[in-house]
């Protein structure tokens, strides 16, 4: 009882003091950023290598998009687990468990490839893709106690950080696949004992150092800040219905830049195989892609948060259509326009990732932000699951070009759903006019 009033009397220490607020906030980042590293490590064991690896324990490509569609299975399970978690518990403890089930994920699959064992795989894979889910959902952390025109270069923040991690793992394939194979253990296996001590770290990270919990100290700011309160429900109806649109919209750009993203980057390390390309250059191309999925985000956050979240998303779609057509039209032993569609393709989804987050946080109030944001998440790793299923069998009963194809038209779906939120909101402003 002693520890809950000390507890309490931390957060109110926060809840009445703006600097604090901004110490904590500024913390949080800090603390965010170092996991990410580690989590984005953990993160490009499986999208290297994922596919290769079950191409070669089954023994056919037609379902080498079954890894990442399990994975983002996974995801999707444990990002409703992990928002719940958050909700409940805070971001420290949903977080910190995202993490370790990712790094026991990723053991399990090591021993299944040492044992060739499938349905092991699969289910570690299932499980590994709560690392993934957790990686993505650490983004919401660093807006917690972000101002309203903070919240984008907050995600971009914990974004960027990623990119440190996600393009070394790609880039350490090789190196890894030889210290699998010195301690006996298939070379595909070998970035999974990276993913599994990325992972493992990242959730220590968050365990020990995310003290106090920033989304604690935001629910009890927002509960100070009740006042008036039936007053505030009446003027509210209005802003319900406003905020519904903006979570509605928010989540579309995101299921859309998701589907698109990963149904391309799954098939691409497959498609580069089969015409030649050794592991070296698969990790290179798909080192690349990540890093533009992460690193323009400093950029990208402040051009939402100064431009617009419509703005952004509407870029997003016209780059992942250019990412579509050359990946599409470019010859399979062209490493450079190889290279140029998967970096387009992660610009493409960083533009729509960040704008629709803005959209999210914006939209949705405290008391049940962090529930929201893992349900989002669940549809969002459901669209990726949908995207990396399809592309193995798109590919294997037509090509790599009409996949590139399709999902560059896909994108295009983006814009007019900007433009609807965007005439809905100038109407919504209108109507609240006084007369």
């Amino acid at each position: 009882m002693l520890h809950e009033s000390e507890e309490d009397r931390c957060i109110q220490n926060y809840v009445a003091s703006p600097q604090n607020q901004e110490r904590l906030f500024k913390r949080t980042l800090l603390i965010v950023v170092i996991s990410q590293i580690f989590g984005g490590a953990g993160l490009a064991a499986g999208v290297t290598v994922g596919a290769l690896l079950a191409q070669d324990m089954l023994g056919t490509e037609s379902y080498a998009g079954i890894p990442s569609a399990l994975l983002t299975l996974g995801s999707a399970v444990a990002a409703l687990l992990v928002g719940r978690l958050s909700q409940r518990s805070g971001r420290r403890f949903g977080l910190a468990s995202g993490f370790f089930a990712g790094g026991i994920g990723a053991i399990g699959v090591i021993l299944a490839a040492v044992t060739r064992n499938i349905p092991l795989l699969f289910f570690s894979l299932l499980i590994y893709g709560a690392g993934t889910a957790t990686n993505l959902q650490a983004r919401y952390a660093g807006t917690d106690l972000a101002k309203p025109n903070q919240r984008a270069t907050a995600v971009s923040i914990a974004m960027v950080s990623t990119t440190f991690g996600a393009v070394a793992g790609p880039n350490l394939v090789q190196v890894m696949g030889r210290l699998a194979t010195s301690l006996g253990i298939p070379a595909l296996a070998g970035p999974f004992i990276l993913g599994a001590a990325a992972f493992l770290l990242a959730g220590l990270v968050f365990a020990v150092f995310l003290r106090p919990d920033p989304f604690v100290v935001a629910k009890a700011i927002a509960e100070a800040q009740k006042t008036g309160e039936n007053g505030a429900k009446d003027a509210g109806a209005g802003k319900m219905a406003s905020n519904g649109r903006g979570i509605v919209v928010g989540a579309t750009v995101m299921i859309l830049t998701q589907i698109v993203m990963v149904a391309i980057m799954t098939m691409t390390p497959i498609h580069m195989k089969n015409h030649g390309h050794g592991l070296g250059e698969v990790g290179l191309v798909i080192g690349i892609h990540i890093g533009a999925m992460y690193l323009p985000s400093l950029l990208t956050g402040v051009l939402v948060d100064k431009i617009g979240r419509t703005a952004m998303s509407f870029a997003s779609g016209a780059i992942l259509l250019a990412a579509g057509m050359i990946a599409a039209l470019a010859p399979a032993d062209s490493m450079a326009l190889l290279i140029t569609a998967l970096a387009l393709l992660g610009l493409g989804w960083n533009f729509g990732l960040i704008s629709g987050t803005a959209l999210i946080v914006d939209a949705s109030e405290p008391a049940t932000r962090a529930k929201t944001q893992g349900t989002v998440d669940v549809l969002i790793a459901l669209a990726g699951a949908s995207g990396g299923a399809l592309s193995g069998m798109v590919v294997a009963h037509s090509s790599f070009a009409t996949l590139s194809l399709a999902g560059g038209f896909l994108s295009l779906l983006l814009i007019p759903v900007g433009v609807w939120y965007h005439a809905k909101q100038k109407a919504a402003k209108t109507k609240s006019l006084p007369l």
